[in-house]
């Protein structure tokens, strides 16, 4: 028997994160409290209109289990996304120029607020996780990639257009290894996932014995990922335990570099990579008092995410009501 959520005294809002292949969706309270959620997988090669009918269909099922009409949907895409709302590149997506505003509110005839998937995180962070009550704040996602937003003033930066707070892809080694943008020495190229697999797998290319555990866990060189450096360091492998000292160094770096740019007073860590090893939390802590600027750590404080992998549809909807209240308000 199907549920009905019994929503006359809530203001719901539905929040969507959008990723290469699959669509998360929940139904959000103004509590930030998950009330009905909804995980379909997607398939990318049927291109964009596949991907959106995937969603509208999603849409339609979060909207049966409640009695009330939904007033706002968010939705945060792993891409750049403009302020019309077209995305303008998402890259696990394959879209180039896709006005996902337009068709989703066409055929659902309601408001639809879209942006960066780790900026709706970040919203969600900053209003019902580890960031409530904090006006200045930079979230920083490490998983596959190295993604952020920050927040200052009381205000989610944008940017001249959209873009702001690509962290990931902040140089912090002068020409050095390639980064997936046209850059070298990114952020993410060092800490974030990828880049973690790549580092590890050419140590143990350049020293394939004292690689023999990770070879063993991936089945081979090719295969071994951040998640399996994160397994071997948890079994006391010498060389994953070498691999996370040099990544718990370059993520202070990155770090530090964000804090003497932006002044929080609290740094949110989330993402798989921080997941796995919260050891880098306090590290990363102890090397900004360190090594950035004495006023800009002041009164800084560095936490872990508390929403964990909801962050985004959380977000997503308590964007969504932001920008409903703040149409009704004018």
């Amino acid at each position: 028997m199907r549920r009905v959520l019994n929503s006359n005294r809530q203001t719901v809002t539905l929040g969507i994160d959008l990723g290469g292949t699959k669509v998360e969706m929940a139904l959000v309270d103004e509590h930030g409290h998950i009330l009905v959620s909804r995980r379909r997988l997607t398939q990318p090669e049927q291109g964009p209109d596949g991907v959106i009918n995937d969603i509208i269909a999603c849409v339609h099922e979060c909207l049966a289990d409640t009695d009330k009409t939904v007033p706002a949907l968010g939705i945060g895409v792993a891409g750049q996304v403009d302020t019309s709302g077209i995305v303008r590149f998402a890259p696990n997506l394959g879209w180039h120029n896709v006005p996902l505003k337009e068709n989703l509110e066409n055929a659902l005839d309601m408001p639809v607020i879209i942006n960066n998937d780790v900026r709706m995180a970040t919203f969600g962070e900053w209003q019902h996780g580890a960031g409530q009550g904090v006006n200045d704040l930079v979230c920083i996602f490490v998983g596959t990639g190295i993604g952020g937003g920050v927040v200052s003033g009381g205000q989610l930066l944008q940017g001249c257009g959209n873009t702001a707070a690509e962290l990931g892809h902040l140089t912090i080694v002068s020409n050095g290894r390639s980064c997936r943008c046209p850059n070298q020495g990114c952020f993410e190229a060092y800490a974030g996932g990828w880049g973690i697999a790549e580092r590890a797998q050419e140590a143990v290319l350049a020293e394939p014995p004292a690689g023999e555990r990770l070879i063993t866990l991936a089945g081979d060189i090719k295969q071994i990922s951040a998640a399996t450096v994160t397994q071997a360091y948890h079994e006391g492998d010498p060389l994953a335990a070498s691999l996370i000292e040099e990544t718990a160094q370059y993520l202070a770096a990155g770090v530090v570099s964000i804090i003497n740019a932006f002044n929080p007073c609290l740094i949110i860590l989330g993402g798989g990579v921080i997941q796995g090893i919260p050891e880098y939390v306090p590290a990363i802590e102890r090397a900004a008092q360190e090594k950035a600027l004495p006023p800009a750590v002041e009164n800084l404080r560095v936490v872990t995410a508390a929403l964990g992998n909801k962050a985004g549809v959380i977000g997503a909807a308590a964007l969504a009501r932001k920008q409903l209240n703040k149409a009704t308000e004018t």
